[in-house]
């Protein structure tokens, strides 16, 4: 049937429809009332970050970022997009996966009685504006690990559970961004509820917005407005094309599966290695990373208790200690556990990579040590003929 307002509900490729300026401020409204704290870009401390947003203001318009190794910086932007830029410190994890979750907490009373009480997971409605098809992919991969299989983490999946997403294609990307080497972007392909491509040109400043679910598509038919035109649609597919051709970094065409399992003694570990500083700031940032420890902390009395769940790191020492000392002591091997799992073992475990192209890890690496550039070594020296230098 057809549907010239743009407004049936529909699921998968879903309905479209053209959305100004206005049209985010409207939507921004719209998940306010349906009781969802909105989450989205905005510019703070020199970066753009992810923060609770009351209006779609606060949007970074008009900013775009300059990336390298080791290196942010923001940058203003003519044209005053306001999704014209890449990856920055933070993902979504911040929110599904916070760094610090309290999971329980006891007291001791008058009597020496133990009161333990159990902390009960939030429930909040969230609404994320602004996912990158990147970190659409890097959601639906800690979906599989924190919810998929025997130990699921109930705290992630209450967080995890209705939230509202909005992806946004990608037609800026940043000179880190190797999106397309790992199959993740710059365009959405599932797994949203509505999907914005920014237009910005002579006829202009719209967004082309998709439904992906009936939720999606009732959001839509809230919003101001009108059918999508075919010169709409062009502009929007050029812009994610055009993304794609621009891409900052690749990774070599070859399984890398197989190159991390059969590289495990090449001497590229050894470089890599002197110039990393062991700080997981990788690990911080990369948006499927999920490993957690416990700690018990207590107040100066020792009447009151409480354990915690918080982000641990495969390079802190002590993340493989055991009975005698840790199991992978040198930088050498943590470097070399975080990149074989990321690039390897993760499909073994969760039948995909777990990692996404983001390039986070290579920006805010203080070493500036870039994923994509040890890959290449690596292959290079698997392939190189025996003897030669």
């Amino acid at each position: 049937m057809d549907d010239p307002d743009g407004t049936a509900a529909a699921t998968g490729g879903g309905t479209d429809a053209v959305l100004g300026p206005d049209g985010l401020e409207a939507l921004v409204r719209a998940l306010k009332r349906r009781g969802r704290t909105v989450i989205g870009p905005t510019v703070r401390d020199g970066a753009i970050v992810l923060d609770a947003l009351d209006s779609a203001d606060a949007l970074p318009y008009g900013w775009g970022v300059e990336l390298e190794a080791g290196r942010y910086r923001l940058r203003p932007r003519a044209d005053g997009a306001a999704f014209a830029h890449s990856a920055g410190p933070q993902s979504w994890k911040s929110f599904l996966h916070p760094e610090r979750v309290r999971q329980w907490s006891a007291d001791r009373g008058p009597d020496g009685g133990l009161t333990v009480r159990e902390e009960e997971p939030a429930d909040p409605s969230y609404a994320f504006l602004g996912v990158r098809p990147c970190d659409l992919r890097a959601i639906r991969i800690l979906d599989r690990v924190l919810t998929g299989g025997r130990h699921r983490d109930p705290a992630y999946a209450s967080r995890r559970t209705g939230a509202f997403l909005i992806a946004v294609e990608c037609t800026e990307p940043g000179a880190t961004c190797f999106c397309v080497s790992m199959d993740t972007g710059p365009a959405v392909d599932t797994g949203y509820d509505l999907a914005l491509t920014e237009v910005v040109d002579g006829a202009g400043h719209r967004f082309l917005c998709r439904s992906g679910t009936p939720e999606g598509a009732e959001v839509l038919a809230e919003l101001p407005r009108r059918a999508a035109d075919e010169a709409t649609r062009a502009a929007a597919a050029e812009g994610v094309r055009g993304a794609s051709e621009r891409m900052g970094r690749s990774l070599p065409l070859v399984d890398l599966r197989t190159l991390m399992r059969d590289s495990l003694e090449a001497d590229r570990w050894d470089d890599v290695t002197a110039r990393c500083l062991s700080c997981g700031n990788c690990t911080m940032v990369c948006p499927t990373c999920f490993c957690t420890t416990t700690e018990d902390v207590t107040d100066l009395t020792g009447d009151h208790a409480e354990r915690w769940s918080r982000w641990d790191s495969c390079y802190d020492l002590d993340f493989s200690f055991l009975h005698g000392g840790p199991v992978r002591a040198s930088p050498r091997s943590r470097y070399r556990q975080w990149l074989t799992h990321k690039l390897g073992t993760w499909h073994d475990q969760f039948d995909s990579s777990g990692c996404v192209g983001c390039g986070r890890c290579i920006v805010w690496c203080p070493t500036g040590i870039d994923l994509t550039e040890e890959v290449r070594a690596l292959h290079e020296e698997a392939v190189r003929p025996e003897g030669a230098p």
